[in-house]
């Protein structure tokens, strides 16, 4: 009798180890198809920046500098894509995509603010089109991070909660990062005046 109560009990173990396990695969799965939407957006994002840089570059050939600094932080931009593409869950893959994106998306600011100075650039039929693509897709992006962040929070709570720790540790599976891509004109403090 002794020996069936010690079979179930190691049983019950078993059981709940491989629950535990097969739940840690799932949200790190998770992490992954939520990493893939990003993926989608930001490659579309890269695809449409050699365009808007052919549509201005006629307007605007005396900026070379920044149009340089907007296709050298796509290509960075794009290669921590693809380094964060082959695991979404290694935090420093993450940590690298999202400092070239926020790079890449301070020289596309630059840009669209040096646009300012050419009226006919502006008007432009080409340059309107690829700044509301540019937006759409800035909209998907934060959306599909968004969704990314709930399924890292969803793992990294399933990695670091007792006991699913004790199996995290035990089998590898290591706390993912948030996408965080700074952009610093949201951060920044409005002044006000009442003069």
């Amino acid at each position: 009798m002794g020996t069936i109560i010690t079979l179930v009990i190691v049983a019950a173990i078993v059981l709940y180890v491989v629950a535990m396990y097969n739940n840690l695969v799932s949200s790190r799965n998770r992490v992954r198809n939520a990493f893939s939407q990003i993926d989608v957006q930001l490659t579309r994002r890269y695809d449409l920046i050699p365009n808007l840089i052919e549509a201005v570059k006629g307007y605007m050939s005396h900026e070379r500098g920044t149009l340089e600094a907007v296709i050298t932080a796509r290509n960075n931009a794009q290669a921590g894509l693809k380094r964060a593409a082959a695991d979404p869950s290694d935090p420093e893959a993450i940590k690298t995509l999202a400092a070239a994106e926020t790079t890449l998306g301070g020289t596309l600011s630059r840009l669209f603010a040096l646009t300012e100075a050419y009226p006919d650039l502006k008007a432009s039929q080409n340059m309107q089109q690829f700044q509301e693509e540019l937006t759409s897709t800035e909209n998907k992006v934060a959306f599909a991070r968004q969704a990314f962040n709930d399924a890292v929070l969803g793992y990294n709570n399933s990695t670091q909660s007792f006991p699913g720790n004790l199996i995290a540790n035990n089998f590898g599976f290591k706390p993912a990062e948030y996408l965080e891509i700074e952009q610093p004109e949201k951060r920044a403090v409005p002044k006000v005046s009442f003069n």
